[in-house]
């Protein structure tokens, strides 16, 4: 048996601009949530988040997109959102997060797919379009890498692990990361954010800025500490600092893999992040014949921002020659 945490369905009660009904999908022991909107005949986009986010970071686009006449699935990693928590720290490994996802893809026996990953989603869902291309029509690839001998970590990417190693910022009790997207979204000034972090001082907030701490504190909110634990084992798992929990070796094939890639690929890509920055993303996009379009002021959760602006653009790219 796994030991989990669950997270109770009242802190997901009246979330803003979320009010899909929650889905369930069974891997070993535990509780894998997901968003399932639009028709069950249409081409699905699945909609992959990474670190620390949930699906409610694609509450924007669902709707648009659904609108649009795709189906939209959109799960939550495990130690995310709705999904079981599972409190050993060592459980985690980015080989396991893709199994999961793997799971999930073939249980529901998803076809004709356009993946939008970001962050950690593009590893594990990457992942799936190089093992199992025939379910895939295209790939949206947005701020995220694969990792392969070549690729240089951003001094933004070595900070973010140093922070979550022992000492570091985030290093602490129930870290608060609700306040990392409307901070990273520029809703947050630093001289309120880090103080809030570190002392735990509540921050006066209003508007949008509430709205997503409300949103993304929300899986966490009343849990134990070790609810936590696979928050803190994203970052200590890119293959920077380890490279087995980071599954690296299959992420370099499967980058190697995506080199050949024959489907239509599409970059959008926010050009104001320092952890993936737009020349990775250029390069990357260059050397897979793919489409780029950059938000010049988007950040790294550019979903949380501009996420009209991707769907306006991923469905222009889609509608083109």
């Amino acid at each position: 048996m796994t030991d989990f945490v669950r997270t109770p369905e009242s802190n997901f009660a009246e979330l803003p601009g979320f009010d899909f009904a929650p889905h369930y999908h069974t891997w070993q022991d535990l509780r894998i949530h997901f968003v399932d909107e639009g028709s069950r005949d249409a081409p699905v986009m699945l909609l992959l988040h990474g670190m620390p986010t949930w699906s409610f970071l694609y509450r924007d686009m669902i709707p648009l997109l659904v609108a649009a006449g795709y189906r939209c699935v959109a799960p939550d990693h495990a130690g995310f959102g709705r999904s079981d928590k599972p409190t050993d720290l060592h459980w985690y490994t980015i080989a396991r997060h893709t199994e999961i996802l793997t799971s999930l893809v073939n249980g529901l026996d998803l076809q004709d797919i356009t993946l939008l990953c970001q962050d950690w989603g593009g590893p594990t869902g990457l992942a799936q379009a190089a093992q199992q291309p025939e379910r895939f029509a295209r790939l949206c690839i947005m701020n995220t890498w694969l990792h392969h001998p070549e690729f240089v970590y951003t001094e933004a990417i070595q900070n973010w692990i140093r922070n979550w190693e022992e000492g570091g910022l985030f290093s602490r009790p129930t870290p608060d990361v609700g306040l990392l997207l409307p901070f990273s979204a520029g809703l947050i000034p630093r001289e309120v954010m880090f103080p809030s972090l570190v002392e735990g001082k509540e921050p006066e907030l209003a508007g949008e800025a509430a709205r997503m701490v409300q949103g993304f504190r929300a899986p966490f909110r009343g849990l134990p500490d070790e609810a936590y634990n696979g928050l803190r084992r994203f970052p200590l798992s890119i293959p920077h600092h380890s490279y087995e929990n980071g599954n690296g070796a299959a992420q370099t094939a499967h980058y190697r893999a995506l080199l050949q890639w024959q489907k239509p690929v599409h970059f959008i890509w926010g050009g104001a992040d320092d952890v993936f920055d737009e020349a990775w993303g250029r390069k990357w996009a260059k050397q897979m014949n793919a489409s780029f379009d950059a938000i010049p002021e988007a950040g790294h959760f550019l979903q949380n921002t501009h996420g009209s602006e991707i769907v306006e653009l991923l469905l222009a790219r889609i509608a083109g020659p």
